[in-house]
């Protein structure tokens, strides 16, 4: 295991859960395994979207083994920068332990009303 494993992961809680969605962006399937994101509580406006929230929990999945062109594909797909940031943080695996992943954190448009 390097130093640089974790990179691949991404953590969704939007339209990437389903695998269908995934395979037809990335040309493949992608295996995603159940986690959840303590602290943050998933909305839909137009889009899904996770703000901070005490006590909150999003249900979720873990994408692993993705690569470089992945991430160009799937920062396109969620409009990275003008919807999403793409950032790290950690999420609770299935087995109960931390797992540090890249999320997509909404920009502005979620917080307005």
């Amino acid at each position: 295991m390097t130093s640089n494993d974790h990179e691949d992961r991404l953590f969704v809680y939007g339209s990437l859960v389903d695998a269908a969605e995934r395979a037809r962006l990335l040309g493949r399937p992608i295996e995603a395994t159940p986690a959840r994101l303590p602290g943050y509580a998933r909305g839909q406006k137009r889009y899904y979207f996770v703000a901070k929230r005490e006590g909150a929990m999003t249900e979720g999945a873990i994408l692993e083994g993705l690569s470089v062109r992945d991430f160009e594909i799937l920062d396109k797909y969620e409009a990275v920068p003008e919807l999403y940031t793409r950032e790290r943080i950690a999420v609770t695996a299935a087995d109960g332990g931390a797992i540090e992943c890249w999320i997509y954190l909404p920009t502005s448009w979620a917080r307005a009303e």
